[in-house]
């Protein structure tokens, strides 16, 4: 058995966003760092790609329809 450990990628809009080592284990704060980024992060959902070329993903997708 041999174990790989993988690098995790964070995606909003199609564009891979920074990881700072020090947030890497840290999903809330690294959300709320994404955020600063783009604002529309913290009303998106976080969905998990899945593993693609060693590298495991977690995409951030817009909440799509009206406002109320």
């Amino acid at each position: 058995m041999q174990i790989n450990q993988l690098d995790r990628a964070y995606r909003y809009d199609g564009i891979d966003l920074p990881v700072p080592p020090h947030l890497a284990h840290d999903p809330q704060a690294l959300r709320a760092y994404h955020a600063t980024l783009y604002p529309a992060i913290l009303n998106a959902e976080t969905v998990d790609v899945g593993v693609t070329g060693g590298v495991h993903v977690t995409e951030y997708r817009r909440a799509v329809g009206t406002k109320g």
